[in-house]
């Protein structure tokens, strides 16, 4: 029987039941009275009642309708409340979030992370899991709410915040032969061998794309999964590390090494905060990915700190 009612006729029940007043519910509802006696002759056919009966100057509502009246108000509050955005409130969010990143954002903004996110939302848990490059369906299919990452765009059906853009740059142990040459030639970058890091965001595959179109190779020695190992690896040997450059600045002040601009202009490196359009309009997500972007954003360790070196 519910199939031959609509949320119109709900509605104008609702209101007809309350007046008891055709002409005044027609007027609440923006109708014509013509249009709310069709309404009413609808719903009487329905529920097989008068539902109202006129008494002299005024309408009385039937045993029928008196027993729809308060079933109907939960079944149209019910209906409205599924059209309203859930109300968030840190404090009391026991909700679990997993975001995904390179073991050098775990080490220098992932505490800070907590620190902005953990007294605000104290019930909240906070997954942070190893990002390997390309891999965006963890955002649809593993349960992943945010990534950061390199990306020249953003996938079909993902959102994001730019975290702004620098360049590639050679990373070599501080007294590496190149660092005292004048010049740094592609053929300076060929001819040593390199170390390269295999999570995290896609950092080096554009030299090899480059390489490869101009009929050259350089030859990959070492592949380490950890930015500190690859660090640990350049800074001991005659190998060499293209890396983003505020990467190569905050590691030159921890490791003994030093960075080069590359010899080629073949590449710039776009960061991103991504998460997937299902949760875009989730009020929780919104909290958090704020939260996180502020982080990211202002953290000295991040991009938009890095200051441009001169060489």
């Amino acid at each position: 029987m519910l199939s031959s009612l609509n949320l119109n006729l709900l509605r104008s029940l609702d209101v007809l039941l309350e007046l008891r007043n055709l002409t005044r519910a027609a007027e609440r509802l923006a109708l014509t009275q013509s249009a709310m006696s069709r309404h009413l002759a609808l719903l009487r056919d329905h529920f097989e009642d008068p539902l109202l009966l006129r008494e002299g100057q005024r309408f009385v509502l039937t045993e029928r309708a008196e027993a729809l009246r308060l079933p109907l108000k939960g079944v149209l509050a019910d209906i409205d409340g599924l059209s309203q955005l859930p109300r968030f409130d840190p404090a009391t969010c026991a909700r679990q979030f997993e975001f995904a990143g390179s073991d050098y954002l775990a080490e220098y903004m992932f505490p800070d992370i907590l620190r902005q996110v953990l007294p605000q939302a104290p019930r909240l848990t906070l997954i942070f899991r190893m990002w390997q490059a390309g891999r965006f369906d963890i955002l649809v299919d593993e349960g992943v709410d945010l990534v950061t990452t390199i990306a020249e765009r953003i996938p079909d059906n993902l959102h994001g915040m730019s975290l702004g853009q620098d360049k590639p740059v050679c990373v070599m142990a501080h007294d590496h032969p190149l660092c005292r040459q004048a010049t740094f030639e592609l053929s300076d970058y060929l001819a040593w061998p390199h170390a390269r890091i295999t999570t995290a965001s896609d950092k080096d595959s554009f030299v090899d794309h480059y390489l490869t179109q101009a009929g050259l190779r350089r030859e990959v020695r070492v592949s380490v999964p950890f930015f500190v190992s690859a660090l640990r690896v350049v800074a001991g040997s005659t190998m060499l590390l293209t890396l983003p450059e505020h990467l190569a600045a905050r590691f030159a002040l921890q490791f003994p090494v030093s960075f080069r601009p590359l010899p080629f202009d073949a590449h710039t490196y776009r960061y991103w905060l991504l998460w997937h359009g299902r949760m875009e309009r989730d009020p929780a997500h919104q909290w958090f990915r704020k939260q996180v972007f502020d982080v990211l954003y202002h953290s000295i360790y991040g991009i938009t700190k890095h200051e441009n070196f001169s060489w």
